[in-house]
This record gives structure tokens, sequence and C-alpha cells, in this order.
């Protein structure tokens, strides 16, 4: 559920040393442009010519944003990016993407599918670019385990962590929307109601006929049946189809109320869909012989209006980005009082453990998390929420940093 950068031309980059940087661009889409291997560290330090190769593709593909993974030589790639940025006349952002799961994608059959002819170490480049344009349609790809879900996940019943992992991605999934046109055939398959069988025949479905211009459509897919139907058809929509309550996540059962609704207040269904949340809206009232109450024909319309009015939004935060300190580059760079900015990357019963861009995550303990008591961790902070944290003590040898977030103001 992180935030979605969006539809922007993204560099990405999976930093390493002696084997080098792998760099790919990807279009708005994800749709792979380019690859390139760059040697700026060490021991290569081919810098000037790595630098001449990024400056070629940001140029020759008008790069909008360059995803850097968080791994080994991360930040020594952020600042050879940072020093070629400073010379470029138009702004462009560079941020630090997480690489958990790139390398198992990377060496996956459906890497494999999707770029049969591009070196395994590329492809986990492209994976980089898309997290960042679009975190949940990637990451799907990828055995949630795989990306590193706890400190204890292998000691635990392997079956019931999978079907509960399983669960979480379909919540994920579901609590956002998937688009027909677009959504792949990975996305499609964690939607409730679909499987793996049912998502590949719509994606041939859609390749064979075109676009989807209706979810009535959705019926002539083969194994989709009258109960898988009903389950998913809210969770999937179209965009410029035939029916604007197509583009909500408005189930079809409710469309008779969304209509009744736009004509007791003499609007056109497209006027009550796109301003939903704008006009003022008379909620009509039954009249004696109607069988239905006034209180539950009120509860119906109130929940097409909310429901209109969430098919807006993208229930996933804006788009921010953590401002890592540029002097600090390993665990030994840190010093006790000091302030830092950091990404949190997992949230456990006792605390929550926070990147600050040194390889090594930091733990704010639950009794450092707040001025307040604090019962649940997860009240205070979640994954990937931007946070401002305190060096409270830090253990090179044993790789521990103790941070605190107390009586410190915290990011709008």
């Amino acid at each position: 559920m992180a935030s979605p950068a969006g539809e922007k031309v993204t560099l990405g980059l999976d930093p390493g040393f002696r084997s080098g940087c792998k760099l790919a661009v990807v279009d708005k889409t994800g749709k792979l442009l380019d690859t390139a291997t760059i040697y700026p560290h060490q021991p290569q330090l081919q810098t000037e010519q790595a630098k001449q190769t990024v400056n070629n593709l940001i140029k020759q593909y008008k790069v909008e944003l360059i995803a850097i993974g968080n791994g080994t030589a991360s930040r020594e790639s952020e600042q050879f990016i940072a020093d070629i940025l400073t010379s470029l006349p138009h702004d462009i952002q560079a941020i630090a993407v997480s690489e958990a799961g790139a390398s198992v994608y990377s060496a996956s059959q459906l890497a494999a599918d999707e770029f049969p002819q591009l070196d395994v170490t590329l492809r986990g480049a492209v994976s980089i670019a898309r997290r960042l344009q679009d975190p949940l349609s990637e990451l799907v790809k990828i055995e949630a385990k795989a990306i590193g879900v706890g400190l204890y996940q292998h000691d635990v019943q392997q079956k019931l962590l999978a079907s509960r992992l399983q669960a979480v991605v379909e919540d994920c999934v579901n609590k956002v929307g998937v688009d027909l046109n677009t959504a792949s055939h990975c996305v499609l398959t964690h939607v409730a109601g679909l499987n793996a069988t049912i998502a590949n025949n719509i994606v041939e479905y859609r390749e064979l006929n075109g676009r989807f211009n209706s979810r009535d459509a959705l019926k002539k897919i083969p194994r989709l049946g009258a109960k898988a139907f009903q389950q998913a058809v809210g969770f999937l929509t179209v965009t410029g189809g035939d029916n604007c309550l197509d583009e909500t996540i408005l189930h079809p059962e409710q469309y008779a109320t969304a209509k009744a609704l736009a004509r007791f207040n003499h609007k056109t269904l497209k006027e009550v869909v796109l301003a939903s949340d704008t006009i003022e809206l008379t909620l009509p009232t039954s009249n004696a012989k109607n069988a239905v109450s006034d209180e539950t024909l009120n509860q119906q319309y109130q929940e097409v209006l909310t429901i209109l009015k969430m098919s807006r939004r993208d229930p996933r935060d804006q788009f921010k980005t953590a401002q890592f300190d540029q002097s600090i580059h390993k665990i030994s760079d840190l010093e006790v009082d000091q302030l830092l900015q950091g990404v949190v990357t997992n949230v456990a019963n006792f605390g929550a453990f926070i990147d600050l861009g040194v390889h090594q995550d930091g733990l704010v303990h639950i009794s450092m998390l707040s001025d307040r008591f604090v019962d649940d961790p997860h009240k205070i902070v979640k994954v990937g929420q931007i946070v401002n944290v305190k060096i409270v003590s830090v253990d090179v040898e044993r790789k521990r940093i103790a941070l605190t977030m107390k009586a410190i103001q915290q990011p709008a």
C-alpha cells in the first residue's frame, strides 16, 4: 500500500561495486525502453564514462524519476546520481527504493516469460523502476514471504503463513481496485473471486477482443461463473467505457439506486459520479405503498454516495519521499543525539524499524514511539511512513541502532 509515484518515465538503478550498476529505463506504463551497465565505483572507477551513459539515457527518454535500489553501494550510487542531477537544467528526483524480493523476481519464471532475452541482473533494475511507479502492481509478482514480512517468519507454520499473507495481499489489491484494461494477470489473480486461470483468461480475452467497454463483458470470460462475477466485479473498474458507473467501485447491484439518486436530483449519472463529493444531493424518500422503509432506503442512498466519493480517490497516501542525510553513508557515521529522517520498514509488537540509509535499520522501541503510553505500535506508525527520529545509541560491532521519536515533531 506504499504511495505510487504515478505514470512517469523512470530510470531504475540496481547498485553494485564489482559487478557494476545495472540501469533500466521504463516508460510511463512500465514498458522497458532501454538498459545499460555502468561501473562508477571501485574497483573499476569508470566515473566519467558512467556519467555520460546516465546523461544520455536521461536526455534520450526524458527521464522524470530515478529509482535507486537500497542494497550494496546504494549510498555511493545516490551520491553519484546527485552529482549528475546538479548539472541538469530540469528537476529530477532520485529516490531510494527497497530491493526486497527483486532478485527473487529476476530469477522467476514470470520474469523469464516477460523478458526472455534480458540478463537476470538487468531484470532487477526493471523491477526497481516499476515498484517506484506502482509498488502494488510490481510486488504482487513476488511471493510475499520473499519480501521479508517479519523477523520470525521461518519459525511459524509455513502453510498458515502463506494463507494469511495471501489474504493480506488480496485485501490490498481489492482496497485499491483494479482497472480491467491495464491490469496484469498477476494483479488480477489477487482479486476476490478470481484465480490464476480466470486471470489468464481475462488477459487473453482482452488481447483477442480489445479493451473492455463494460463490466458485463466479464460474463463472456471462460470459467468465470455467476458467483465469481458477483464477488469480483465490485473491485474491477472500466475507465472510459459505456457506463460511467463502471469506473467506480460501486457494485452493479447498486446501479439502480445510483440511477434513482441521479433522477431525483435532475442530474445525469456522469454528473453524480464526477461531482459526488462537491455537489449537494437530496436523498429520495419512499411513499406509503413502498414496502421498504424510509430508514432502509436512506441507508442505501447514503452507502451509494459514500462509495461514489471513495471511487474518485486512491486510498494510498500521496507520494512523498524521505530526505536522507547526505553526509551519512554507513553505521559508523551515526552519532548520539543526531536528528535524522527515515522510513518505517517494519512494525512489530515491541516497536518499529526505521531505514536511515545506512544499510542497517534502527529500532524505535515501543516505549520511545510517543510521549504518551502506547499499547500497539501500529496505532502510531505504519510501514512506508516517513518519520523524524533521534539517535539514542549506536553499537557498530553488533550493528544495533536505538532511536526515539519522543518530543520530536513529525512530518505533516
